[in-house]
């Protein structure tokens, strides 16, 4: 289903998924859409419904672009980087809070995640319409890579049970955004390998295949549990973004049951759950009231 979000019905790329659930309800399809989009499937008798986001789709090694490059772009860059993607003098960045010296005004990045237009926003009123639609169904919410973290973020904000593959750490912009913040998030649970640099926070840094793609995905601390897949150790991989692609997840990892994923000589079908509990994002960052605080001393050299 998180594969599916990024395609459609008639096309080769796509999972048939059985029949014990109807065919998918597709949103953000419509021939000029450029933005949030995916699809939502039901049981037959509507007691689950899944809404599946789409994740980033660019022109590198794990993408082939697509109209809504350029708004996948701006999402990525304000969810996921420290300060508006500013990740040298030569960037432009996406928005304007960058302060100097590695100093960035936490207001300010907290009113550019909040804008309405935004993907955060969009996949609220979703949600909001789709327990309208179904009143009385068990609803999750799935996506791989940008799709992922979009899901855990309005998880979060309804208490919705979630489930991300591959994706960027949101746990920065859950705090950007005043999302509720209960004793557990266990009712989201990320999926990811550790071949991949993107939910590793490893991507990172000017000559990056994430910087020459020019999105800076600089989060590394996860909410919820973390279900690890140690590629590099098992299966030899590489730090590498080919590693990325929810393909290379489904029939690299998930389809070879043989696999043993355990340590200390536990033989494991599945990685033990895990946290990020004593994860750190962006230690190299100090963030503040800096323009309000400049304010009130213009005003106080003034008085």
């Amino acid at each position: 289903m998180a594969n599916n979000a990024y395609t459609e019905p008639d096309q080769k790329d796509w999972y048939d998924i059985g029949s014990q659930w109807n065919n998918s309800y597709p949103f953000g399809w419509e021939p000029d859409a450029d933005g949030f989009r995916g699809h939502i499937f039901a049981t037959p008798d509507n007691s689950t419904v899944i809404i599946s986001v789409k994740g980033t789709s660019l022109m590198w090694p794990v993408g082939g672009g697509g109209p809504t490059q350029r708004k996948d772009k701006l999402n990525d860059n304000l969810l996921f980087s420290c300060c508006c993607a500013r990740v040298g003098p030569t960037w432009s960045t996406v928005c304007d809070c960058y302060e100097g010296n590695y100093k960035c005004d936490q207001g300010c990045l907290e009113k550019s995640l909040a804008e309405e237009s935004l993907f955060y926003s969009i996949g609220m009123n979703l949600y909001n319409n789709v327990t309208y639609m179904y009143p009385n169904s068990n609803i999750w919410l799935i996506g791989h890579s940008l799709g992922g973290a979009l899901a855990s973020l309005v998880g979060v904000t309804f208490g919705a049970p979630v489930v991300a593959f591959e994706a960027p750490a949101e746990r920065l912009a859950a705090t950007r955004l005043h999302l509720p913040s209960p004793p557990s998030t266990h009712h989201v649970t990320h999926v990811y390998n550790t071949g991949d640099p993107i939910p590793m926070g490893t991507c990172t840094g000017v000559s990056s295949t994430c910087a020459l793609a020019g999105i800076a995905l600089e989060t590394r601390c996860h909410l919820g549990q973390v279900i690890r897949y140690d590629t590099v150790s098992k299966l030899g991989w590489s730090a590498n973004v080919v590693h990325h692609g929810i393909q290379a997840l489904i029939d690299g990892i998930l389809a070879k049951e043989d696999l043993d994923w355990g340590e200390d000589g536990k033989k494991r079908s599945v990685p033990a759950i895990t946290t990020e509990d004593d994860c750190v994002d962006c230690f190299n960052w100090e963030f503040g009231d800096y323009r309000n605080a400049s304010a009130a001393a213009c005003r106080s050299r003034s008085e």
